[in-house]
């Protein structure tokens, strides 16, 4: 008879302790083996509450992603559906953002799991009652999980990047190969430091396109 699960370890205690490994080591460092180690427990011990690697994955990303689809929006003159969609994209930035390594998790295979279900079926919602079809909504509300991810790994990316060792000092100044992009440096684009205004103009420019099509 094959042995159940030990009562002392509950599933939301392993999903903890890969959290715990992911923001420490990263997310090569989340494994069956290294997760039962922390707790204590055998590989074969774990398999019993998840069965591979991938499982204790989908039920990390459904820990991250917890509550994001209810998340409330805040009151403005802005239409409730707009403010939802503003509301939605914040939580997921907000949980990105919160947990280290998490944008390798959330792409390490298809967000088909209820939580990633629940926050795409809000973002169609919204996008419905402002008017689009149900086609349209659903590729707007997954143009939006993808602007959210996105924009969240490009910061991830430039805030990991070491800084440039300064070029030697010449006695004249070469014209720049990119004054425009120097221009709007103040905007923090390029180097993971938005501000929420930058963000907030960013999304609502890609609502605008999407629901001029309703």
């Amino acid at each position: 008879m094959k042995p159940g699960p030990r009562r002392s370890i509950s599933q939301a205690d392993i999903v903890d302790a890969a959290f715990e490994i992911l923001e420490e080591k990263g997310f090569a460092a989340v494994s069956v083996r290294a997760v039962a180690a922390a707790l204590g427990l055998t590989p074969t011990a774990l398999y019993t509450y998840f069965p591979s690697k991938g499982a204790l994955q989908a039920a990390m990303i459904e820990q991250l992603l917890a509550g994001v689809a209810e998340a409330v929006p805040d009151a403005g003159a802005e239409p409730a559906w707009r403010e939802r969609i503003h509301a939605i994209a914040a939580a997921l930035r907000g949980r990105i953002v919160g947990h280290a390594g998490s944008i390798a998790l959330l792409t390490s295979g298809p967000l088909d799991g209820d939580r990633s279900r629940d926050v795409a079926e809000a973002l169609i919602s919204a996008f419905a009652e402002a008017g689009l079809g149900a086609d349209e909504a659903a590729r707007a509300g997954h143009a939006v999980r993808a602007q959210v991810i996105g924009a969240a790994a490009l910061d991830d990316a430039a805030a990991a990047t070491p800084e440039e060792t300064p070029a030697p000092q010449t006695l004249w100044k070469e014209p720049s190969r990119h004054p425009r992009l120097e221009a709007s440096a103040h905007l923090g684009l390029d180097t993971g430091g938005a501000e929420e205004a930058s963000r907030r103009w960013t999304l609502d420019r890609l609502i605008d396109g999407l629901v001029a099509t309703a």
